[in-house]
């Protein structure tokens, strides 16, 4: 059996296989949806065809496919709304399914909780949201945001430059004040709902073996010391001109100096020790409810 879930973001589109028995990312594409919808307050005519193309060319090898949005298409009008998920199913054959963000929470800390025993925060920051919840044996708390690294660059476009001249203070204080955080702290935050493992290893920043909990998708941390420095440099000295020239995806890099922005205010505010970085999204709690109900 093998499964396609397509998982698509206001910035980017994850594109994973399940085989019946483990995960495996086939492609991650960066249709920029949030950025566009807020030159013309619609979808991008481009951005839905590219992503219609991007189904039906999978189509054409895999039979089973579970496409999702999550984000951007949970703020589109009653009428739009309605108008897009009809030329969807009309063009590819398959229903387009707007995850609530609460789902999306519960689905993704399904996913990076499933071998902690421990009380850690996850969060799960995207272009056009941000969700963290605090995990200790089930959920306890969940703090939803209407804002993401899409919205940070709106007001600072050069953390998308070679080096960025805002200040990393500045830009967390921008964050600091319209997130919405948890009452409650944890020593650990994992970080979950985009390729921060990926992240990690590419901009060479400083990390070590994960030693607070066993899982393979997720074998590596950083104290929250280490983490502050990394992100000073790859504001001020990390070239992020040199990671593109050497990674096969240089669109998809433009938004993570606002996300160490958003990592860094969360831990600071919760009194995170430790950074477990990992690429665990939402597909992995897809799959566990399917499992557990037999069906999506």
């Amino acid at each position: 059996m093998r499964k396609i879930i397509i998982e698509v973001g206001s910035t980017v589109t994850k594109v994973d296989c399940y085989n019946g028995d483990k995960i495996s990312n086939l492609k991650n594409v960066c249709l920029h949806f949030k950025k566009n919808y807020k030159l013309n307050n619609k979808l991008n005519e481009d951005d839905v065809n590219e992503l219609i193309s991007l189904v039906n060319d999978l189509k054409k090898e895999y039979y089973d496919i579970y496409v999702c949005g999550t984000s951007i298409f949970r703020d589109l009008s009653g009428e739009e709304k309605e108008a897009f998920l009809l030329e969807f199913k009309n063009k590819t054959g398959y229903d387009f399914n707007i995850i609530t963000q609460d789902d999306e929470t519960k689905l993704t800390v399904i996913g990076a909780c499933s071998h902690v025993k421990e009380k850690t925060c996850v969060m799960i920051g995207g272009g056009g949201s941000t969700e963290i919840a605090i995990y200790d044996d089930g959920i306890k708390e969940i703090s939803n945001s209407n804002i993401g690294v899409v919205d940070v660059l709106d007001i600072f476009p050069d953390l998308s430059e070679d080096l960025a001249t805002s200040s990393l203070e500045e830009v967390k204080e921008y964050v600091k004040n319209r997130i919405n955080l948890p009452k409650e702290k944890a020593d650990v935050l994992i970080l979950a709902g985009g390729a921060h493992k990926y992240f990690a290893l590419e901009s060479r920043i400083t990390y070590e073996k994960n030693t607070l909990f066993e899982d393979d998708r997720a074998p590596i941390m950083m104290d929250i010391g280490s983490r502050k420095k990394d992100t000073l440099r790859y504001f001020k000295e990390i070239s992020m001109d040199k990671i593109r020239n050497r990674v096969d995806d240089p669109k998809w890099w433009f938004a993570t100096r606002a996300m160490c922005a958003f990592v860094l205010v969360v831990a600071e505010e919760l009194g995170c020790k430790y950074i477990v970085p990992t690429d665990i999204s939402m597909v992995y709690g897809i799959i566990g409810g399917e499992n557990e109900n037999n069906k999506i």
